[in-house]
């Protein structure tokens, strides 16, 4: 793991009894970067949120910060101490404070004058100057949420941890704050990591996304290559949305599918699939399925949604497979009626497994 890392995770093992919530992980984040651990209920994300933060005790493994041990062993930085900030689920704002009394809670060590100083830049920062004297009961949800990040944003913390920020909000709301929240971060050039189980606030906020699974990050990427280069079957079943169609290698750069032969480049496929005969698992999304009328490919329509710009078509391939196909709502074909198509994969996915997704 690189030296560079102002967070650095190293062998982190949490176990109650037989289950294993956290699983030997390494994970490292650079300053000034943002991150997101991704994943189910259950994974193990808030669990290593809270060992980081210092809410609970690591059994193996170490934590460091900006090359300060925080824990590891007997070492163990009381959660005050480490320099982190942190962004809770339900915000825990006191109710009883203004919100300039909120954001001021963590600066007593400021004397007076830089106190109301940085005050108004946080309030400033989030875009709420003009309500320091209101009470979070007059604000909404959204605007308590800001308020959360600047009280956390305050005491200039070495690292931000926000616990599922935008669960208590509603959809439209949480689009825009996870754009307006990786702004406000960039631009303090904050150290963060956050917590969700949400794909679009992971891909709205973080340079870097590690997908959880059974304790483990199974993978650590970019929200692009997370989503057109997923490593496993898992991944590529959690992130997005696809379906599978089973192929034959005829040579390195062919594939053969009930779709037709299917072009891919080296990179795409796993070196012990490249072999003629070999069988693998191609993973199909909705944007890769281009409806097109003059096609020789028909295929019947077994499932439809509308989404208001577009019908979200599911296709029978055959007995077995079905194709998923985002098309716009112009194209408003019936049910078990046929339409053609043709495939425009960029970005090619190969699974050298035969495992079904998710």
């Amino acid at each position: 793991m690189s030296e560079n890392y102002l967070l650095s995770v190293k062998q982190l093992h949490i176990s109650f009894g037989q289950q294993i919530i956290i699983n030997q992980l390494d994970m490292g984040l650079q300053k000034g970067e943002i991150g997101c651990l991704l994943g189910a209920s259950g994974c193990g994300k808030t669990t290593l949120l809270r060992v980081i933060a210092g809410f609970e005790k690591t059994q193996q493994g170490s934590v460091q910060l900006g090359g300060t041990l925080l824990n590891a062993g007997n070492h163990f930085v009381e959660p005050e101490k480490r320099g982190i900030g942190m962004v809770f689920q339900d915000f825990a704002l006191f109710p009883h404070l203004t919100i300039e009394k909120n954001v001021a809670f963590g600066l007593d060590d400021f004397n007076a004058k830089d106190k109301q100083q940085r005050i108004r830049e946080m309030l400033n920062l989030v875009g709420l100057a003009n309500m320091r004297n209101r009470y979070p009961h007059q604000l909404s949800g959204g605007q308590q949420q800001r308020v959360a990040l600047a009280r956390a944003l305050a005491p200039q913390p070495k690292l931000l941890l926000l616990d599922e920020p935008f669960s208590s909000l509603d959809v439209e709301l949480r689009e825009q704050l996870a754009i307006d929240l990786r702004e406000i971060l960039k631009k303090q050039h904050i150290t963060a990591l956050m917590v969700t189980h949400d794909q679009q606030e992971a891909f709205a906020v973080a340079d870097q996304v590690g997908l959880m699974h059974q304790g483990e990050i199974v993978q650590w990427s970019s929200p692009y290559d997370l989503y057109h280069r997923p490593k496993t079957d898992y991944v590529a079943g959690f992130i997005g949305k696809g379906t599978i169609v089973p192929g034959i290698m005829k040579s390195q750069h062919r594939i053969k599918t009930a779709l037709g032969i299917i072009h891919s480049t080296e990179e795409n496929v796993p070196s012990y699939c490249t072999q003629e005969g070999c069988a693998v698992n191609l993973l199909i999304r909705p944007d890769d399925v281009i409806h097109d009328d003059d096609s020789e490919t028909q295929l019947e329509i077994i499932g439809k949604v509308f989404r208001g710009s577009e019908f979200f078509y599911t296709l029978k391939v055959d007995e077995h497979h079905e194709l998923l196909c985002s098309a716009p709502s112009h194209h408003n074909h019936e049910l078990h009626s046929f339409i053609g198509i043709r495939l425009d994969v960029e970005h090619l996915i190969v699974l050298g497994t035969p495992e079904k997704l998710n």
